[in-house]
């Protein structure tokens, strides 16, 4: 009995420190493909970056709790000297779960403008 308390008093944190981690890397991992989707949207000819802002929180929502995220902002930008369009997700990951203070993040999405030409 006491060798299970002092074990599970090892144990349970370490696994919920690990799922914990695995939560934040999903999260970030879904902001992140939804940024460059939401850039890749808005660089299709005759789109404007305030059209990749809304497509990446309509693939944000549902998925992400929208209380983690805090701001989605689209601009048009230059990629490597070419027109361009960079999509910037700010959001927080809380430290317990979903609740709490969170820690921010920032993680922003890229695409090259396409061009009439």
């Amino acid at each position: 009995m006491v060798d299970f308390v002092m074990v599970s008093m090892l144990v349970v944190p370490l696994f919920l420190g690990i799922l914990q981690v695995g939560l934040f890397l999903y999260v970030r991992n879904t902001v992140t493909a939804a940024a460059s989707e939401g850039a890749h949207y808005a660089a299709v000819l005759n789109r404007e970056p305030g059209d990749g802002e809304s497509r990446t929180r309509e693939l944000i929502d549902g998925v992400v709790r929208n209380e983690l995220i805090d701001s989605v902002e689209g601009e048009a930008t230059e990629v490597d000297g070419q027109p361009g369009v960079l999509v910037v997700v700010k959001a927080h990951m809380p430290p317990l779960g979903l609740w709490g203070p969170g820690i921010g993040f920032t993680v922003e999405g890229h695409a090259v403008k396409e061009t009439g030409e």
